[in-house]
């Protein structure tokens, strides 16, 4: 009970911005002498913060308000991608404390040489926490494969399979969890994006291509985990061969590398120099990948029916010249979805990351109180 009550409360807090105790009461539902103790433990624990409320006419002493202590516990977010590896701090409120991207292709790479490399961004990340007198209550890796438990089961554009993750980091409340990036990316856009609905399709595109999947507000991940498998929807049965094992993947049609490709360069900034100065292979390039992504999508949208498709990693950045395609290519398919912009970018997956330690202390902050008794 005591456990329920802690999460309640903080939610609560989490959710109304800075509140009144006698607030806090009515939407809760739990007498003003419980509310009282859940306060008081949360407060000791540094999640929550009381501050005088502002003067008013209407009544005599300023009471106190009760909001989420942003000095108080944090989430560390780590990703590694096919070519590049982030390490990310938000705090309790979602604010961003601090970032560090290494650009490096992984592809080829032994696991255990990528994630020593991670483990220094992982220190280096601890440390400015500590800086800043923040306490981190967990960490969350995010990957381009499929993972169960503490293991990456399959990453195809790694070449990894059966890794396990073992990283040694400070003890922490809540430890190391491990999830898909285009789980966590669109969990990113759900908490941190600019005006996203609650029902809605994030669509990662780097070297391979995934999706995460939003539906009231909660992410649906399958019977068996694996749903948003987008860059596997298969467009051209006789296509080139795919690293799933399959033949003509959007991912070996649209991802980076065959944007790259078609256009005759070398880097993804290259490309975006390149259409940013009208030159015709690169926007035919970027366009011809968003009628495929289109062509996908329109069988997802008609199946899934979201309020909104969102872009995001390097179809985020290439949206002026890829979005329009996108557009066209859901119309001619019927399917009429908002199609929107990731405001989060390429940090989306490791936003995600950190945001899903700070969402566990939220919905579990019993475990972070006991942790600090």
């Amino acid at each position: 009970m005591r456990a329920s009550n802690l999460a309640l409360v903080l939610r609560a807090i989490a959710e109304a911005g800075p509140i009144t105790r006698a607030q806090l009461a009515t939407a809760t539902g739990l007498t003003k002498s419980s509310i009282s103790g859940q306060v008081t433990d949360l407060v000791a624990a540094g999640l929550v913060e009381e501050t005088d409320a502002p003067p008013s006419r209407d009544r005599g002493r300023p009471g106190t308000m009760l909001s989420l202590h942003r000095q108080g516990a944090a989430g560390l977010g780590l990703e590694v991608n096919v070519d590049y590896l982030a390490a990310l701090v938000v705090d309790l409120g979602g604010t961003v404390r601090y970032r560090h991207v290494v650009t490096r292709d992984n592809r080829g790479r032994p696991a255990a040489e990528v994630l020593a490399e991670l483990v220094r961004l992982a220190e280096a990340a601890v440390a400015a926490a500590a800086e800043q007198d923040l306490v981190l209550a967990g960490a969350c890796l995010a990957v381009p494969g499929a993972t169960d438990g503490s293991t990456i089961v399959r990453a195809p554009n790694l070449d990894w399979a059966a890794v396990p993750v073992e990283l040694p980091l400070p003890a922490t409340a809540y430890g190391l969890s491990i999830e898909n990036e285009a789980n966590l990316a669109a969990l990113g856009e759900l908490w941190f994006g600019t005006a996203t609905p609650r029902d809605f399709v994030h669509v990662s595109g780097e070297i391979g291509i995934g999706a995460g999947i939003v539906v009231g507000g909660e992410l649906f991940r399958g019977a068996h985990a694996r749903a948003g498998e987008l860059g596997h929807v298969i467009l051209d049965p006789d296509g080139p061969s795919c690293s799933c094992g399959g033949r003509g993947c959007l991912e070996r049609l649209a991802g980076l590398d065959a944007i790259l490709l078609a256009a005759g360069v070398a880097s993804r900034v290259e490309l975006e120099q390149r259409c940013e100065a009208g030159d015709l292979r690169a926007l035919d390039a970027v366009a011809e990948a968003g009628r495929l992504v289109g062509v996908a999508l329109a069988s997802v949208t008609n199946l899934l029916d979201p309020d909104a498709v969102v872009l995001g990693g390097v179809f985020a950045a290439l949206a002026p010249w890829l979005q329009p395609a996108v557009a066209e290519s859901l119309a001619a398919h019927a399917a009429k979805p908002e199609l929107l912009v990731s405001s989060l970018g390429p940090d989306a997956a490791v936003r995600g990351a950190a945001g899903a330690v700070v969402q566990r202390v939220i919905d579990d902050p019993a475990t972070y109180v006991g942790s600090r008794d």
